[in-house]
């Protein structure tokens, strides 16, 4: 396309589309395959994102675009009190990886939905109302999972639901709380953190909603030993657990679940994004204790795509895909060669402060000063922006108190040279950036 053609196309769309606070590409994609993106000019691009976090298995998956086209012919959408056996069929199978007493699921369309939903149900069965959700979290913009979110999109709005408490977020690059020898006090985190909430808390506490690990919050991994410790502080005060795994479900860590890195089991399970593969799909799973309860508490959730049969059946092939193929080995395995990578990053450039993340979804967190560990906001954007000039799509996070922190999720189908592909493009943005910075 030529750049005057392009010039139109972003005119048009500043006349047209209504922004949402999220500046526009400067590339325009007209095609998805695999890994890969091509732009107009027919460019590769390597999806280091997997779209919007979402594409677990690549772009356009054969075997996911055959299932589309039979639903769409045959059946697509219904009442929504109409199940039918692709819905029974993704929640029998879906519980079949759920650790027990997990065992009861329904369908939606978005994590905000799902998030939304999942508080809505641990109110109702606990009849309490106040929600602790970590100070990095990012659950959704929707009014309930918009007030559980710390992380952004807080001003201007007006007030948020009564009763939404902060906890810190177990960020250990950053954390002032340390042990004599300078490694992170987690614990002593934790005790203040709970103390904080008994304080604020009116006496409702209902439940805890987090993320395994927070992603847009800055690929933050609690340590080993925090989310038992966390579901013994939960159980103390008769709160639920919910986990919002809308990144990190599916295969994407190493393990169906990334809570299962942890040895707890939650009492709710809200999934999106990877369940549909690029797809509207969402999951809330619960247990039938809580169920009942809902049900006696008179819990309603009928929206217009409820149990949608097209892309439960797309969430069903996912699931069937992830078992059969070893999805989960494959990302741990990958996952241990993107980090390995980012890690020789680490030792060659100075601005990359920390390297973290578990499998396939990882983080670097860029800095512009050695000493001080001055968030380098600008200089990870800009790393940020000369990959996609040289072919690769990643994810810079630029929020308020921590460096711009790259998130790196690739498609779980990427294979071991289309990671070192990524590296090199990556080692290449660094060196640029960074001498022009010396210029």
């Amino acid at each position: 396309m030529a750049t005057e053609e392009q010039a139109m196309f972003f005119a048009k769309a500043d006349k047209y589309l209504m922004r949402t606070g999220v500046p526009f590409s400067p590339t325009i994609i007209v095609k998805a395959k695999g890994i890969r993106l091509f732009d107009v000019n027919n460019r590769q691009i390597l999806d280091f994102t997997s779209g919007q976090m979402s594409s677990l298995l690549g772009h356009s998956h054969p075997e996911i675009i055959e299932v589309v086209r039979k639903y769409v012919a045959e059946l697509d959408h219904l009442l929504s009190n109409m199940i039918t056996h692709p819905v029974v069929d993704l929640a029998e199978r879906l519980s079949r990886f759920l650790p027990l007493p997990l065992e009861k699921s329904f369908f939606l369309n978005t994590g905000s939905e799902s998030t939304e939903a999942a508080i809505k149900i641990a109110k109702l069965y606990t009849g309490r109302f106040e929600i602790v959700a970590f100070a990095a979290s990012y659950h959704g913009l929707t009014q309930g999972s918009g007030s559980a979110t710390y992380s952004a999109g807080r001003r201007n709005g007006g007030p948020c639901i009564p009763g939404q408490l902060a906890f810190p977020a177990p960020y250990g690059y950053r954390s002032p709380f340390r042990k004599p020898d300078g490694s992170y006090d987690w614990e002593a985190e934790m005790d203040f953190g709970w103390s904080m909430i008994d304080c604020q808390s009116v006496g409702s506490l209902a439940a805890f909603i987090m993320e395994p690990i927070l992603s847009t919050g800055g690929i933050l991994e609690p340590p080993h030993g925090y989310l038992q410790r966390m579901s013994i502080e939960c159980k103390k005060r008769g709160m639920l657990i919910i986990m919002d795994e809308a990144q990190t479900g599916v295969g994407r860590t190493g393990r169906m679940f990334a809570f299962e890195h942890g040895n707890i089991v939650p009492d709710i399970l809200a999934l999106s994004k990877t369940l549909g593969c690029g797809l509207p799909l969402a999951s809330v799973s619960t247990t039938a204790e809580i169920e009942r309860g809902c049900k006696e508490a008179g819990f309603l959730w009928l929206t217009t795509h409820l149990n949608d049969p097209l892309t439960a059946a797309v969430g069903n092939k996912v699931l069937e895909i992830v078992e059969r193929d070893n999805i989960c080995e494959a990302a741990a395995e990958h996952g241990a060669q993107l980090r390995e990578g980012l890690l020789r990053l680490q030792k060659k450039y100075w601005c990359i402060g920390d390297v973290r993340g578990r499998g396939l979804l990882q983080g670097i967190e860029i800095i512009s000063d050695a000493k001080s560990k001055a968030p380098g906001i600008e200089l990870g954007q800009a790393v940020c922006d000369r990959a996609l000039t040289c072919g690769l799509s990643c994810n810079v996070v630029n929020l308020p108190g921590m460096g711009g922190v790259f998130r790196l999720a690739p498609p779980v189908t990427v294979s071991a040279e289309e990671i070192e592909e990524g590296l090199e493009i990556l080692d290449k943005s660094f060196d640029f950036v960074l001498q022009q910075k010396l210029h």
